[in-house]
Protein backbone atom coordinates (compact mmCIF):
# COMPACT_ATOMS: atom_id res chain seq x y z
CA UNK A 1 0.00 0.00 0.00
CA UNK A 2 1.60 3.55 -1.24
CA UNK A 3 1.70 7.12 1.14
CA UNK A 4 -2.13 7.63 2.72
CA UNK A 5 -3.28 11.25 3.63
CA UNK A 6 -5.82 12.62 5.66
CA UNK A 7 -7.07 16.17 5.35
CA UNK A 8 -7.78 18.28 9.03
CA UNK A 9 -10.21 21.50 8.29
CA UNK A 10 -9.38 23.74 11.45
CA UNK A 11 -12.31 26.54 11.48
CA UNK A 12 -11.04 29.30 13.60
CA UNK A 13 -12.26 32.87 14.80
CA UNK A 14 -10.68 34.64 11.57
CA UNK A 15 -10.38 32.05 8.82
CA UNK A 16 -10.73 28.37 8.22
CA UNK A 17 -7.25 26.30 6.75
CA UNK A 18 -7.10 22.69 5.76
CA UNK A 19 -3.87 20.47 6.13
CA UNK A 20 -3.01 17.26 4.09
CA UNK A 21 -0.84 15.23 6.19
CA UNK A 22 1.30 12.07 5.83
CA UNK A 23 -0.28 9.49 7.99
CA UNK A 24 2.98 7.71 8.35
CA UNK A 25 4.55 10.26 10.48
CA UNK A 26 2.55 13.46 10.79
CA UNK A 27 4.46 14.91 8.17
CA UNK A 28 2.16 18.18 7.02
CA UNK A 29 2.52 18.06 2.99
CA UNK A 30 0.51 21.02 2.91
CA UNK A 31 -1.51 23.58 3.87
CA UNK A 32 -3.73 26.49 2.95
CA UNK A 33 -5.67 29.53 4.99
CA UNK A 34 -8.73 30.82 3.61
CA UNK A 35 -9.68 34.28 5.73
CA UNK A 36 -13.72 34.19 5.96
CA UNK A 37 -14.90 36.61 3.41
CA UNK A 38 -17.21 38.13 6.07
CA UNK A 39 -15.06 37.86 9.32
CA UNK A 40 -16.80 38.36 12.48
CA UNK A 41 -20.05 40.94 12.49
CA UNK A 42 -20.21 42.06 15.57
CA UNK A 43 -21.59 45.56 14.23
CA UNK A 44 -23.92 44.99 11.70
CA UNK A 45 -25.12 42.23 9.31
CA UNK A 46 -24.04 41.93 5.70
CA UNK A 47 -25.94 43.39 2.91
CA UNK A 48 -27.82 45.01 5.46
CA UNK A 49 -28.70 48.34 7.46
CA UNK A 50 -29.30 46.25 10.65
CA UNK A 51 -27.06 47.53 13.29
CA UNK A 52 -26.14 44.53 16.39
CA UNK A 53 -26.52 45.34 19.68
CA UNK A 54 -23.60 44.99 22.26
CA UNK A 55 -22.09 41.63 23.02
CA UNK A 56 -23.05 40.07 19.71
CA UNK A 57 -20.65 38.29 17.37
CA UNK A 58 -22.18 36.02 14.29
CA UNK A 59 -20.76 35.32 11.53
CA UNK A 60 -22.02 34.17 8.11
CA UNK A 61 -21.95 29.96 7.27
CA UNK A 62 -21.15 29.91 3.68
CA UNK A 63 -17.50 31.31 4.77
CA UNK A 64 -17.40 27.95 6.49
CA UNK A 65 -18.04 26.24 2.58
CA UNK A 66 -15.88 28.50 0.88
CA UNK A 67 -12.99 27.54 3.18
CA UNK A 68 -13.84 23.47 1.92
CA UNK A 69 -13.69 24.95 -2.12
CA UNK A 70 -10.58 27.19 -1.30
CA UNK A 71 -8.08 25.46 1.06
CA UNK A 72 -8.67 21.74 0.47
CA UNK A 73 -8.12 22.09 -3.50
CA UNK A 74 -5.51 23.99 -2.51
CA UNK A 75 -3.64 21.85 -0.74
CA UNK A 76 -3.81 19.39 -3.04
CA UNK A 77 -2.55 21.28 -5.76
CA UNK A 78 0.54 22.19 -3.39
CA UNK A 79 1.16 19.05 -2.63
CA UNK A 80 0.36 17.27 -5.69
CA UNK A 81 -0.87 13.78 -3.71
CA UNK A 82 -3.46 11.88 -5.56
CA UNK A 83 -6.97 12.59 -4.45
CA UNK A 84 -7.35 8.92 -4.45
CA UNK A 85 -4.61 8.34 -1.89
CA UNK A 86 -6.57 11.22 0.61
CA UNK A 87 -8.54 8.32 2.81
CA UNK A 88 -10.26 10.68 5.40
CA UNK A 89 -10.90 14.04 6.20
CA UNK A 90 -11.69 15.55 9.80
CA UNK A 91 -12.86 19.25 11.01
CA UNK A 92 -12.27 20.78 14.36
CA UNK A 93 -14.42 23.98 14.93
CA UNK A 94 -14.55 26.90 17.52
CA UNK A 95 -17.30 26.15 20.07
CA UNK A 96 -19.92 26.84 21.20
CA UNK A 97 -20.55 27.94 17.55
CA UNK A 98 -24.37 27.53 16.71
CA UNK A 99 -26.93 28.15 14.01
CA UNK A 100 -30.61 27.61 13.52
CA UNK A 101 -31.59 25.28 10.20
CA UNK A 102 -34.40 24.43 8.42
CA UNK A 103 -36.32 21.37 7.19
CA UNK A 104 -33.55 20.84 4.23
CA UNK A 105 -30.64 21.49 6.86
CA UNK A 106 -30.74 25.16 5.26
CA UNK A 107 -29.38 28.19 7.28
CA UNK A 108 -32.19 30.58 8.35
CA UNK A 109 -30.15 33.27 7.33
CA UNK A 110 -30.35 32.03 3.93
CA UNK A 111 -33.89 32.93 3.48
CA UNK A 112 -34.94 36.18 1.83
CA UNK A 113 -37.22 36.90 4.31
CA UNK A 114 -35.40 35.72 7.55
CA UNK A 115 -31.55 37.46 7.21
CA UNK A 116 -32.64 40.98 8.59
CA UNK A 117 -32.80 38.72 12.07
CA UNK A 118 -30.21 38.82 13.31
CA UNK A 119 -31.14 35.84 15.12
CA UNK A 120 -31.13 33.93 12.22
CA UNK A 121 -27.41 33.71 11.88
CA UNK A 122 -24.54 31.44 13.24
CA UNK A 123 -23.93 32.62 16.87
CA UNK A 124 -20.17 32.51 17.11
CA UNK A 125 -18.62 31.40 20.10
CA UNK A 126 -17.64 34.81 21.49
CA UNK A 127 -21.58 35.91 21.48
CA UNK A 128 -22.09 37.18 24.65
CA UNK A 129 -25.74 38.70 24.61
CA UNK A 130 -27.45 35.84 26.39
CA UNK A 131 -25.73 36.55 29.42
CA UNK A 132 -28.94 37.24 31.52
CA UNK A 133 -30.31 33.56 30.26
CA UNK A 134 -27.32 31.99 31.17
CA UNK A 135 -27.59 33.99 34.84
CA UNK A 136 -31.35 32.57 34.79
CA UNK A 137 -29.97 29.00 33.73
CA UNK A 138 -27.20 29.08 36.51
CA UNK A 139 -29.59 30.43 39.45
CA UNK A 140 -32.68 27.83 38.33
CA UNK A 141 -30.46 25.20 38.56
CA UNK A 142 -28.68 26.11 41.68
CA UNK A 143 -32.07 26.63 43.00
CA UNK A 144 -33.53 23.00 41.75
CA UNK A 145 -30.35 21.35 43.06
CA UNK A 146 -29.84 20.29 39.66
CA UNK A 147 -26.56 17.37 39.06
CA UNK A 148 -25.43 18.52 35.93
CA UNK A 149 -24.60 21.70 36.72
CA UNK A 150 -21.64 20.59 38.94
CA UNK A 151 -19.78 19.12 36.22
CA UNK A 152 -19.66 22.71 34.94
CA UNK A 153 -17.53 24.45 37.52
CA UNK A 154 -21.26 25.53 38.70
CA UNK A 155 -21.85 27.89 36.04
CA UNK A 156 -22.96 27.90 32.79
CA UNK A 157 -21.96 30.00 30.02
CA UNK A 158 -23.13 32.68 28.18
CA UNK A 159 -21.14 31.19 25.19
CA UNK A 160 -23.02 27.45 24.88
CA UNK A 161 -25.99 26.44 23.32
CA UNK A 162 -28.84 26.40 26.05
CA UNK A 163 -28.26 30.15 26.73
CA UNK A 164 -27.88 30.84 22.83
CA UNK A 165 -30.74 28.91 22.35
CA UNK A 166 -32.90 30.54 25.47
CA UNK A 167 -32.00 34.07 23.90
CA UNK A 168 -33.63 33.33 20.55
CA UNK A 169 -36.73 32.11 22.08
CA UNK A 170 -36.91 35.38 23.94
CA UNK A 171 -36.08 37.39 21.65
CA UNK A 172 -37.41 36.35 18.08
CA UNK A 173 -40.23 33.08 18.90
CA UNK A 174 -40.68 33.43 15.10
CA UNK A 175 -36.82 32.14 14.48
CA UNK A 176 -37.34 29.46 17.18
CA UNK A 177 -40.51 28.12 15.56
CA UNK A 178 -38.96 28.59 11.92
CA UNK A 179 -35.99 26.70 13.00
CA UNK A 180 -36.12 22.96 12.77
CA UNK A 181 -33.09 22.19 14.75
CA UNK A 182 -30.03 23.85 16.13
CA UNK A 183 -26.98 22.43 15.62
CA UNK A 184 -23.31 23.50 15.98
CA UNK A 185 -21.42 25.18 13.29
CA UNK A 186 -19.20 21.63 13.41
CA UNK A 187 -21.92 19.43 12.50
CA UNK A 188 -23.65 21.44 10.42
CA UNK A 189 -20.54 21.17 8.11
CA UNK A 190 -19.80 17.42 8.36
CA UNK A 191 -23.59 17.43 7.24
CA UNK A 192 -23.06 19.71 4.24
CA UNK A 193 -19.98 16.90 3.85
CA UNK A 194 -21.96 13.69 4.19
CA UNK A 195 -25.64 14.48 3.88
CA UNK A 196 -26.64 13.03 7.19
CA UNK A 197 -27.03 14.86 10.59
CA UNK A 198 -25.01 13.62 14.18
CA UNK A 199 -23.99 15.42 16.24
CA UNK A 200 -20.74 14.97 18.33
CA UNK A 201 -20.39 14.06 21.62
CA UNK A 202 -17.53 16.87 22.18
CA UNK A 203 -19.73 19.96 21.41
CA UNK A 204 -22.73 18.08 22.78
CA UNK A 205 -20.86 17.30 25.97
CA UNK A 206 -18.99 20.59 26.74
CA UNK A 207 -21.78 22.92 24.85
CA UNK A 208 -24.73 21.50 25.24
CA UNK A 209 -24.83 20.41 29.09
CA UNK A 210 -25.06 16.24 27.28
CA UNK A 211 -23.69 13.41 29.56
CA UNK A 212 -22.93 10.09 27.94
CA UNK A 213 -24.75 8.36 31.18
CA UNK A 214 -27.75 10.90 31.70
CA UNK A 215 -28.39 12.22 29.00
CA UNK A 216 -29.35 16.42 28.58
CA UNK A 217 -30.83 18.05 31.44
CA UNK A 218 -34.49 17.10 32.05
CA UNK A 219 -37.83 17.81 30.37
CA UNK A 220 -38.52 19.32 34.11
CA UNK A 221 -35.42 21.55 34.10
CA UNK A 222 -36.41 23.22 30.89
CA UNK A 223 -40.11 24.06 31.88
CA UNK A 224 -39.08 25.43 35.30
CA UNK A 225 -36.87 27.49 32.50
CA UNK A 226 -39.33 28.70 30.56
CA UNK A 227 -42.69 26.28 29.68
CA UNK A 228 -42.04 26.96 26.03
CA UNK A 229 -38.49 25.04 26.39
CA UNK A 230 -39.72 22.14 27.91
CA UNK A 231 -39.14 19.70 24.63
CA UNK A 232 -36.20 21.89 23.34
CA UNK A 233 -33.95 18.17 23.74
CA UNK A 234 -36.24 16.29 21.39
CA UNK A 235 -37.15 18.86 19.15
CA UNK A 236 -34.54 21.62 18.52
CA UNK A 237 -31.90 19.48 19.59
CA UNK A 238 -32.78 16.44 18.50
CA UNK A 239 -30.51 13.63 16.66
CA UNK A 240 -27.89 11.13 17.63
CA UNK A 241 -24.83 11.98 19.63
CA UNK A 242 -22.07 10.56 18.37
CA UNK A 243 -18.70 9.58 20.00
CA UNK A 244 -15.35 11.01 18.65
CA UNK A 245 -13.52 8.85 16.52
CA UNK A 246 -16.70 7.97 14.81
CA UNK A 247 -17.08 7.84 11.15
CA UNK A 248 -19.97 10.39 10.28
CA UNK A 249 -20.35 9.74 6.43
CA UNK A 250 -18.84 9.82 3.33
CA UNK A 251 -18.08 12.78 0.89
CA UNK A 252 -21.02 13.04 -1.22
CA UNK A 253 -20.80 13.24 -4.83
CA UNK A 254 -22.00 16.94 -4.72
CA UNK A 255 -19.62 17.85 -2.06
CA UNK A 256 -16.66 16.04 -3.97
CA UNK A 257 -17.26 17.74 -7.16
CA UNK A 258 -16.67 21.25 -5.33
CA UNK A 259 -13.55 19.91 -2.69
CA UNK A 260 -11.57 18.23 -5.52
CA UNK A 261 -11.50 14.44 -3.52
CA UNK A 262 -13.15 11.66 -4.18
CA UNK A 263 -16.97 10.47 -3.89
CA UNK A 264 -16.94 7.85 -0.59
CA UNK A 265 -13.90 9.46 1.42
CA UNK A 266 -14.10 8.88 5.07
CA UNK A 267 -15.76 11.93 7.12
CA UNK A 268 -15.21 11.89 10.62
CA UNK A 269 -17.46 13.22 12.98
CA UNK A 270 -16.59 17.24 14.46
CA UNK A 271 -14.40 18.08 17.77
CA UNK A 272 -13.61 21.08 19.29
CA UNK A 273 -10.91 22.90 18.05
CA UNK A 274 -8.65 23.23 20.85
CA UNK A 275 -9.78 19.16 22.27
CA UNK A 276 -8.23 18.53 18.71
CA UNK A 277 -4.80 20.30 19.65
CA UNK A 278 -4.78 18.10 22.75
CA UNK A 279 -4.13 15.08 19.78
CA UNK A 280 -1.62 16.86 18.07
CA UNK A 281 0.84 17.25 20.88
CA UNK A 282 0.64 13.89 21.67
CA UNK A 283 -1.42 13.44 25.12
CA UNK A 284 -3.20 10.64 25.72
CA UNK A 285 -2.62 10.41 29.19
CA UNK A 286 -3.73 12.52 33.07
CA UNK A 287 -1.65 15.02 34.30
CA UNK A 288 -0.73 17.06 31.10
CA UNK A 289 -2.24 20.00 30.36
CA UNK A 290 -2.69 21.28 27.37
CA UNK A 291 -2.82 25.15 26.32
CA UNK A 292 -4.56 26.12 22.46
CA UNK A 293 -3.63 29.45 22.70
CA UNK A 294 -4.99 31.90 19.93
CA UNK A 295 -7.18 34.34 20.41
CA UNK A 296 -8.73 32.84 23.86
CA UNK A 297 -7.24 29.79 25.33
CA UNK A 298 -8.26 26.66 25.85
CA UNK A 299 -7.05 24.34 28.67
CA UNK A 300 -7.53 21.05 28.55
CA UNK A 301 -6.54 18.02 31.01
CA UNK A 302 -7.29 14.46 31.19
CA UNK A 303 -8.23 12.15 33.82
CA UNK A 304 -9.47 8.90 35.97
CA UNK A 305 -11.76 10.55 37.68
CA UNK A 306 -15.08 12.65 37.81
CA UNK A 307 -14.34 15.54 40.04
CA UNK A 308 -16.27 18.97 40.70
CA UNK A 309 -13.63 22.14 39.68
CA UNK A 310 -14.33 25.56 40.28
CA UNK A 311 -15.11 27.31 36.98
CA UNK A 312 -14.16 24.17 34.75
CA UNK A 313 -16.26 24.52 31.14
CA UNK A 314 -17.14 21.06 31.66
CA UNK A 315 -15.52 17.41 32.24
CA UNK A 316 -16.70 14.93 30.05
CA UNK A 317 -16.48 11.12 29.59
CA UNK A 318 -14.65 10.41 26.24
CA UNK A 319 -14.64 14.38 25.87
CA UNK A 320 -10.90 14.40 24.20
CA UNK A 321 -9.98 10.71 24.36
CA UNK A 322 -11.99 7.66 24.56
CA UNK A 323 -11.71 5.90 27.96
CA UNK A 324 -10.69 9.53 30.23
CA UNK A 325 -12.66 12.06 31.77
CA UNK A 326 -11.59 15.31 29.48
CA UNK A 327 -11.22 18.63 31.46
CA UNK A 328 -12.07 22.32 30.28
CA UNK A 329 -10.77 25.42 31.28
CA UNK A 330 -10.17 28.49 28.94
CA UNK A 331 -9.48 32.43 29.17
CA UNK A 332 -11.92 33.95 26.82
CA UNK A 333 -8.89 36.60 25.58
CA UNK A 334 -5.44 36.29 25.25
CA UNK A 335 -3.97 36.92 22.16
CA UNK A 336 -7.26 39.17 21.69
CA UNK A 337 -6.29 41.75 24.44
CA UNK A 338 -2.85 41.50 22.48
CA UNK A 339 -4.55 42.68 19.30
CA UNK A 340 -6.67 45.45 20.83
CA UNK A 341 -3.58 46.61 22.25
CA UNK A 342 -1.55 46.98 19.44
CA UNK A 343 -4.51 47.86 16.79
CA UNK A 344 -6.06 50.30 19.53
CA UNK A 345 -4.08 52.25 21.68
CA UNK A 346 -0.40 51.84 20.71
CA UNK A 347 0.97 54.96 19.83
CA UNK A 348 1.72 56.62 16.43
CA UNK A 349 5.63 56.66 17.06
CA UNK A 350 5.97 52.67 18.03
CA UNK A 351 4.34 51.49 14.54
CA UNK A 352 7.04 53.88 12.90
CA UNK A 353 9.95 52.51 14.89
CA UNK A 354 8.76 49.58 13.81
CA UNK A 355 8.45 50.27 9.97
CA UNK A 356 11.78 51.76 10.46
CA UNK A 357 13.79 48.37 12.23
CA UNK A 358 11.98 46.52 9.50
CA UNK A 359 9.96 44.76 12.55
CA UNK A 360 6.55 44.43 13.08
CA UNK A 361 4.85 46.01 15.69
CA UNK A 362 4.41 43.24 17.85
CA UNK A 363 8.03 41.69 17.57
CA UNK A 364 9.11 45.53 18.51
CA UNK A 365 7.20 45.77 21.65
CA UNK A 366 7.96 42.08 22.60
CA UNK A 367 12.00 42.79 22.13
CA UNK A 368 11.86 45.79 24.30
CA UNK A 369 9.75 44.57 26.92
CA UNK A 370 11.80 40.84 27.22
CA UNK A 371 14.64 43.96 28.03
CA UNK A 372 12.51 44.61 31.60
CA UNK A 373 12.54 41.90 34.49
CA UNK A 374 9.76 40.57 36.75
CA UNK A 375 7.85 43.10 38.88
CA UNK A 376 9.80 46.30 36.95
CA UNK A 377 7.46 47.73 35.29
CA UNK A 378 5.07 48.39 38.31
CA UNK A 379 1.72 47.64 36.56
CA UNK A 380 -0.64 44.60 37.00
CA UNK A 381 -3.71 43.89 34.84
CA UNK A 382 -6.50 41.72 34.99
CA UNK A 383 -7.26 39.83 31.97
CA UNK A 384 -10.78 39.87 31.17
CA UNK A 385 -11.01 42.36 27.77
CA UNK A 386 -13.67 40.04 26.85
CA UNK A 387 -15.42 38.79 30.19
CA UNK A 388 -14.01 35.83 32.20
CA UNK A 389 -14.47 32.38 31.04
CA UNK A 390 -12.51 30.78 34.22
CA UNK A 391 -12.81 30.43 37.17
CA UNK A 392 -15.17 33.56 37.60
CA UNK A 393 -17.37 32.60 34.19
CA UNK A 394 -18.59 35.78 34.33
CA UNK A 395 -18.79 37.85 30.69
CA UNK A 396 -19.67 41.03 31.88
CA UNK A 397 -16.35 41.51 34.03
CA UNK A 398 -13.97 43.69 32.20
CA UNK A 399 -10.30 45.27 31.92
CA UNK A 400 -8.26 46.33 34.35
CA UNK A 401 -4.70 48.18 34.22
CA UNK A 402 -3.01 49.98 37.61
CA UNK A 403 0.03 51.21 38.38
CA UNK A 404 0.75 53.65 35.61
CA UNK A 405 2.04 56.94 35.74
CA UNK A 406 3.69 59.61 33.71
CA UNK A 407 6.92 57.23 32.61
CA UNK A 408 4.34 54.30 31.47
CA UNK A 409 5.84 53.08 28.44
CA UNK A 410 3.97 50.86 25.62
CA UNK A 411 6.10 48.16 26.28
CA UNK A 412 5.64 48.24 29.67
CA UNK A 413 1.70 48.37 29.17
CA UNK A 414 2.64 45.28 26.88
CA UNK A 415 4.27 43.19 29.39
CA UNK A 416 2.00 43.86 31.99
CA UNK A 417 -0.91 42.24 29.49
CA UNK A 418 1.42 39.43 28.74
CA UNK A 419 1.81 39.15 32.65
CA UNK A 420 -2.33 38.95 32.78
CA UNK A 421 -3.00 35.94 30.65
CA UNK A 422 -0.13 33.69 32.58
CA UNK A 423 -1.83 34.74 35.95
CA UNK A 424 -5.21 33.58 34.33
CA UNK A 425 -3.99 30.15 33.08
CA UNK A 426 -2.47 30.14 36.97
CA UNK A 427 -5.99 30.65 38.30
CA UNK A 428 -7.31 28.12 36.09
CA UNK A 429 -4.07 25.35 37.35
CA UNK A 430 -4.66 26.25 40.75
CA UNK A 431 -8.35 25.17 40.82
CA UNK A 432 -7.85 21.73 39.24
CA UNK A 433 -4.99 21.17 41.29
CA UNK A 434 -6.78 22.46 44.80
CA UNK A 435 -9.58 20.00 43.59
CA UNK A 436 -7.66 16.80 42.95
CA UNK A 437 -6.94 17.01 39.28
CA UNK A 438 -3.08 16.35 39.23
CA UNK A 439 -1.59 19.29 36.34
CA UNK A 440 2.60 18.58 36.46
CA UNK A 441 3.08 18.63 32.83
CA UNK A 442 1.96 21.53 30.27
CA UNK A 443 2.35 21.60 27.01
CA UNK A 444 1.15 25.08 24.72
CA UNK A 445 0.49 25.14 20.84
CA UNK A 446 -1.11 27.80 18.89
CA UNK A 447 0.72 30.61 16.54
CA UNK A 448 1.17 32.48 20.31
CA UNK A 449 3.18 29.61 22.09
CA UNK A 450 5.24 29.23 18.68
CA UNK A 451 6.41 32.96 18.15
CA UNK A 452 6.46 34.81 21.13
CA UNK A 453 9.26 33.77 22.97
CA UNK A 454 8.96 36.10 25.94
CA UNK A 455 4.99 35.26 26.45
CA UNK A 456 5.87 31.48 26.61
CA UNK A 457 8.98 32.13 29.32
CA UNK A 458 6.79 34.44 31.28
CA UNK A 459 3.92 31.15 31.87
CA UNK A 460 7.16 28.97 32.49
CA UNK A 461 7.99 31.44 35.27
CA UNK A 462 4.46 32.38 36.60
CA UNK A 463 3.29 28.13 36.88
CA UNK A 464 6.70 26.75 38.14
CA UNK A 465 6.66 24.46 35.21
CA UNK A 466 7.83 23.66 32.10
CA UNK A 467 6.63 24.01 28.96
CA UNK A 468 6.74 21.73 25.98
CA UNK A 469 5.84 23.52 22.88
CA UNK A 470 4.10 21.52 19.45
CA UNK A 471 5.98 21.02 16.36
CA UNK A 472 2.91 21.81 14.44
CA UNK A 473 2.27 24.85 13.25
CA UNK A 474 -1.58 23.47 12.87
CA UNK A 475 -2.34 21.34 16.22
CA UNK A 476 -5.54 21.56 15.86
CA UNK A 477 -5.71 20.72 12.09
CA UNK A 478 -3.39 17.84 12.96
CA UNK A 479 -5.54 16.58 15.41
CA UNK A 480 -8.63 16.41 13.07
CA UNK A 481 -6.70 14.76 10.18
CA UNK A 482 -6.22 11.78 12.82
CA UNK A 483 -9.92 11.74 13.34
CA UNK A 484 -10.29 11.73 9.73
CA UNK A 485 -7.32 8.44 9.60
CA UNK A 486 -9.41 6.97 12.66
CA UNK A 487 -12.98 7.57 9.95
CA UNK A 488 -11.38 5.29 7.17
CA UNK A 489 -9.47 2.55 9.36
CA UNK A 490 -6.47 0.87 9.61
CA UNK A 491 -7.67 -1.96 6.48
CA UNK A 492 -7.84 1.52 4.40
CA UNK A 493 -4.16 2.67 5.46
CA UNK A 494 -5.62 4.67 8.47
CA UNK A 495 -5.64 3.93 12.12
CA UNK A 496 -8.17 1.91 14.49
CA UNK A 497 -7.77 4.45 17.52
CA UNK A 498 -7.27 8.01 17.82
CA UNK A 499 -4.52 6.58 20.60
CA UNK A 500 -2.64 4.50 17.62
CA UNK A 501 -2.69 7.62 15.75
CA UNK A 502 -1.51 10.17 17.61
CA UNK A 503 1.80 7.78 18.72
CA UNK A 504 2.62 7.99 15.61
CA UNK A 505 1.85 11.48 14.14
CA UNK A 506 1.99 14.26 16.59
CA UNK A 507 5.54 16.02 17.83
CA UNK A 508 6.90 18.15 19.98
CA UNK A 509 9.94 20.35 19.93
CA UNK A 510 12.69 19.88 21.28
CA UNK A 511 13.35 23.13 23.12
CA UNK A 512 11.67 23.67 26.35
CA UNK A 513 10.89 26.62 28.00
CA UNK A 514 11.89 26.28 31.90
CA UNK A 515 11.30 28.23 35.02
CA UNK A 516 13.65 30.75 35.91
CA UNK A 517 13.79 30.34 39.77
CA UNK A 518 14.44 34.38 40.48
CA UNK A 519 11.80 34.93 38.23
CA UNK A 520 9.60 32.84 39.56
CA UNK A 521 9.61 34.27 43.47
CA UNK A 522 9.00 37.47 42.05
CA UNK A 523 5.42 36.68 40.56
CA UNK A 524 4.75 34.52 43.38
CA UNK A 525 4.05 38.50 44.93
CA UNK A 526 3.08 40.15 41.83
CA UNK A 527 0.33 36.76 42.02
CA UNK A 528 -1.13 37.71 45.01
CA UNK A 529 -1.91 41.12 44.39
CA UNK A 530 -3.43 39.69 40.86
CA UNK A 531 -5.64 37.27 43.08
CA UNK A 532 -6.57 40.08 45.39
CA UNK A 533 -7.84 42.43 42.79
CA UNK A 534 -9.18 38.62 40.96
CA UNK A 535 -11.45 38.33 44.45
CA UNK A 536 -12.24 42.06 44.94
CA UNK A 537 -13.95 42.74 40.98
CA UNK A 538 -15.03 39.30 40.38
CA UNK A 539 -16.38 38.09 43.31
CA UNK A 540 -18.68 40.70 44.68
CA UNK A 541 -16.64 42.89 46.62
CA UNK A 542 -16.84 45.63 44.05
CA UNK A 543 -19.20 45.36 40.91
CA UNK A 544 -18.09 48.42 39.23
CA UNK A 545 -17.22 46.76 36.44
CA UNK A 546 -21.11 45.56 36.10
CA UNK A 547 -22.25 49.23 37.26
CA UNK A 548 -20.10 50.92 34.01
CA UNK A 549 -21.12 48.18 31.74
CA UNK A 550 -24.89 49.02 32.85
CA UNK A 551 -24.18 52.80 32.76
CA UNK A 552 -22.86 52.39 28.98
CA UNK A 553 -26.07 50.36 27.84
CA UNK A 554 -28.51 52.59 29.27
CA UNK A 555 -26.35 55.63 27.36
CA UNK A 556 -26.82 53.94 24.29
CA UNK A 557 -30.08 53.10 24.30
Amino acid sequence: MGKKYAIGVDYGTQSGRAVLVDLADGTEVADHVTEYPHQVMDEQLPDSSVKLDLDWALQHPADYIEVLKRSVPAVIRQSGVDPADVIGLGIDFTACTMLPIDEAGEPLCFSPELKDNPHSWVKLWKHHAAQDEANLINQIAEERGEAFLSRYGGKISSEWMIAKAWQILNEAPDIYERADMFLEAADWVIYKLTGSISRNSCTAGYKGNWHKQDGYPSRDFFKALDPRLEDITTTKLRGDVVPLGTKAGELTEEMAGWIGLKPGTAIAVGIIDAHAAVLGVGVVTPGKMVMAMGTSLCHLVLSDEEKQVEGMCGVVEDGIIPGYMGYEAGQSAVGDIFQWYVEEAVPAYVKEAADKEGSGVYEWLEQRAAAYKPGETGLLALDWWNGNRSVLVDADLTGLLIGCTLLTKPEEIYRALLEATAFGTRKVIDAFQENGVAVDELYACGGLAQRNRLLMQIYADVTNREIKIADSKQTPALGAAMFGAVAAGAEKGGYDSIVDAAKKMARVRKETFKPIPEHTAVYEKLYEEYSKLHDYFGRGGNDVMKHLKAIKEDARA
